[in-house]
């Protein structure tokens, strides 16, 4: 069988299975709910996946469903984006940051015994960013003080995504000052169940509490939880911050692709189906959706021939972060009046609801989420066009008041 014939051979298979078990009322069940009832069925969506071997096709031939190429992953994450499923994002972290990390650069013990647990529904979260240290992270001073066979940490992160609900966290902490930040860095795998660790949800605009503080008061962690050597953090940080590359943006661009018919939706409940400047705005903004899909796929293409070039994953994120931006303001303007009522916000969804208010709102995360526009564009501007870096310590002399 060719590659093209057992590629239409996967998606039929793929297409057939989501058919059959995402229940198209999860959205509803979803709106306004309990936390239990969202944990309950994260959880669930995720043991299926798992079963059917869809959850980790990105990982190592040997694990469930995985050892697929590039090209099969992308399929599945179109056809997952195209039935409408829940998004994992209570597993997130765990299926990619941990995960990919552990097989890099992780131990052989490490990776046997933290990678089942995975598969288990076992949930982590992530602790780089903390309050003066988000886009400049090698300025954290989160620090581990190595005592014999642990280090003590002490310090706090934040804008850590579902910490409330994990069960462990890949932690970046300073353990040498130096001469240089990121020489300085360690990279642990802590257990958020250890003494001294305190978790406070913080409460967004939209009402949902998806990210939360960390407190690290004096919390031991085993050296035999280090990933790498000690000080080598920042070169096993840069593999946790690569490993959701392509695939999540493909199935992201694709999921705005087909809440598309969510606009037409608010035109003919406006009855503005008819007003030509709406029309104009709508027609333009299918055609920014479509080359936010080509650039992703475009990207994706360039991995998998091994062509990437840096910087070319910020092109794909910054165009993706802008026109879903121009998604939910468009949708938000249709909808007039009725579209400024805040209806809740539903958990486990992306940013095109329908629920106007709360999608224009959450839409602005990925203006910041995994590294804000300023820092796409710098690296654009850096990596890609050979523009000179911005010394730090310039300043307006000279050019008057």
């Amino acid at each position: 069988m060719s590659a093209a014939s057992s590629q239409e051979a996967l998606r039929r298979e793929v297409r057939d299975w989501l058919s059959q078990n995402v229940d198209a009322g999860w959205r509803a069940a979803m709106t306004d709910s309990e936390q239990e009832a969202f944990f309950a069925l994260q959880k669930e969506w995720f043991s299926e996946l798992v079963k059917a071997g869809y959850a980790t096709p990105h990982w190592p031939e040997g694990w469930p469903g995985g050892g697929r190429s590039l090209a099969e992953q992308k399929i599945i994450y179109e056809e997952v984006a195209r039935a409408d499923a829940p998004r994992l994002i209570l597993y997130f972290v765990a299926l990619y940051h941990a995960a990919c990390t552990l097989f890099e650069c992780g131990s052989a013990e490490q990776q046997s015994r933290y990678l089942p647990a995975i598969l288990e529904g076992e949930i982590w979260c992530q602790g780089f960013s903390e309050p003066n240290a988000g886009s400049d992270l090698a300025s954290l001073k989160t620090r581990a003080v190595r005592q014999g066979d642990h280090y003590v940490i002490t310090g706090q992160k934040t804008w850590s995504t579902m910490a409330q609900y994990a069960d462990r966290c890949l932690l970046l902490a300073r353990t040498d000052k130096g001469e240089r930040p990121q020489a300085g860095l360690t990279y642990l795998l802590l257990d958020m169940r250890a003494r001294g660790v305190t978790v406070r949800p913080i409460s967004q605009i939209t009402g949902d509490d998806e990210f939360a503080e960390i407190f690290f008061d004096e919390v031991e962690v085993p050296v035999e939880d280090r990933i790498g050597e000690e000080g080598a953090g920042w070169a096993v940080a840069q593999t946790t911050l690569a490993s959701e590359r392509g695939l999540t943006l493909v199935e992201l661009s694709q999921r705005m692709r087909y809440a598309l018919p969510l606009i037409v939706d608010a035109m003919r409940r406006s009855d503005r189906l008819d007003d030509a400047a709406i029309r104009r705005d709508f027609g333009r903004l299918i055609t920014h959706v479509d080359a936010a899909c080509a650039l992703a796929d475009r990207y994706l293409l360039k991995r998998i021939s091994g062509d990437e070039a840096p910087g070319d994953a910020s092109i794909v994120k910054l165009y993706y972060a802008r026109t879903l931006r121009e998604f939910t303001a468009l949708g938000k303007r249709i909808a007039g009046l009725d579209g400024q009522y805040h209806r809740g916000f539903m958990r486990g969804a992306t940013q095109e609801t329908g629920n106007w208010t709360v999608d224009f709102m959450n839409s602005y995360n990925w203006s910041i989420a995994g590294g804000s526009d300023e820092i796409q564009r710098n690296i654009i501007a850096e990596r890609m066009l050979g523009m000179p870096r911005e010394p730090r310590d310039w300043t307006l002399k000279g050019q008057g008041a």
